[in-house]
């Protein structure tokens, strides 16, 4: 059967929920409109195992390697949508299996505690296997896991490391001449620790073949769809997040999280830094370079080695920067259109500005401002 065929064929498994409050409503997509009074029904995924593309990378085996005191929220990144790909119907005949990276591992979370089940063994025979966290970058993995890791990989399992998890891949040496991410306030300890590595801070994730990265939090989901989108196609991956009530696919990258704040020169007797202080309160205006070197009393060759010297980067490039935290501040706390929040900026238009900020954040302006917009 050609995948695409296959990708399409999908069942339906009907799932009851008591409900005694809701009734089906027109239009809803999973539930059926005659349907009402007690129970609703829950129209999801179902892919029979007869219908699947031969794919040689299906996964029949998960393991998800959990380290002692993990958190079950960072769990239900880890687990949350093969579990319910699983419920659903849209992984059949998946087994998972919560493996202990250490001895004794237990998990924890609103006054739970859990055991983990299986050992290390159960790496051996996994098509897939996910580190969700690691608790400190600064302490090396337990050696043992990271045999198993490198074993199994040479054995044909595809490896996914999720947020601080990808410490534990680097530590096993798998990421080596490889990109990849993490969650982005470690991206730059992840690069330092271990520079083999091509780290992309502002990606959600990285699906290198057989070894895959997310970033922090959501991204784990983001990876796992885009998972299930791989092997079993789009139509089951997108039924999937319609059921989970998120995006199939997310937009732009980490960089729109990354609470960014403008950073202000420390020095005050420094002309240079003078001279930045000046322009952060001047964005609105055209600013060109020689003007900051007139105001900082320097030569436009002096000034530009002494900025480097400040910032590690070039004076146009931070100011345009600096233009754009000021446009993401806006575009959070005003309801200004966003031609007006560009003029604000010191960029001529909206036009002006979403190439500068597609660029530092991920995104258009305007998606930006819906995701992120506070102001009433």
């Amino acid at each position: 059967m050609p995948a695409l065929a296959a990708a399409s064929s999908v069942a339906t498994q009907m799932i009851w929920l008591p409900d005694r409050r809701r009734t089906a409503r027109d239009g809803d997509p999973f539930v059926r409109p005659e349907t009402e009074t007690r129970f609703m029904v829950v129209e999801a995924t179902a892919v029979a195992a007869r219908d699947l593309p031969a794919n040689p990378a299906a996964v029949r085996r998960l393991a998800v390697v959990v380290f002692d005191g993990v958190s079950l929220g960072v769990m239900s990144f880890a687990l949350g949508v093969f579990d319910l790909a699983v419920h659903y119907g849209a992984m059949p005949d998946v087994e998972i299996r919560l493996v202990a990276g250490e001895p004794d591992t237990i998990m924890r979370g609103a006054s739970l505690s859990y055991p983990v089940p299986y050992d290390l063994a159960a790496i051996r025979s996994a098509d897939l296997i996910i580190v969700p966290n690691w608790r400190d970058p600064a302490e090396l993995p337990p050696p043992a896991v990271l045999e198993a890791l490198r074993v199994a990989h040479a054995a044909g399992a595809r490896l996914a490391g999720l947020c601080s998890g990808a410490f534990v891949l680097a530590a096993a040496g798998v990421l080596d001449d490889r990109p990849a991410t993490t969650h982005w306030a470690l991206a730059d300890v992840l690069a330092t620790m271990y520079p083999k590595i091509r780290v992309r801070a502002s990606e959600l994730y990285i699906d290198d073949g057989d070894v895959l990265t997310s970033g922090g939090g959501a991204a784990g989901m983001d990876l796992g769809i885009h998972l299930i989108r791989t092997l079993y196609g789009a139509a089951v991956a997108n039924r999937l997040a319609r059921a989970m009530v998120v995006p199939p696919h997310r937009p732009g990258g980490q960089a729109q999280f990354v609470d960014s704040l403008v950073a202000e020169p420390d020095d005050e007797d420094d002309p240079v830094a003078e001279a930045m202080r000046w322009a952060l309160g001047h964005l609105d205006a055209i600013l060109p370079i020689d003007v900051l070197a007139r105001r900082a009393g320097m030569s436009r060759r002096n000034f530009d080695r002494r900025f480097r010297q400040i910032t590690g980067t070039a004076p146009a490039t931070w100011l345009t920067h600096q233009r754009v935290l000021r446009a993401q501040h806006l575009l959070e706390s005003s309801r200004l259109p966003v031609d007006e929040v560009a003029r604000r900026c010191g960029f001529s238009s909206a036009a002006a500005l979403r190439p500068h900020f597609r660029r530092h954040v991920g995104i258009a302006p305007l998606a930006y401002r819906q995701s992120f917009g506070t102001a009433s």
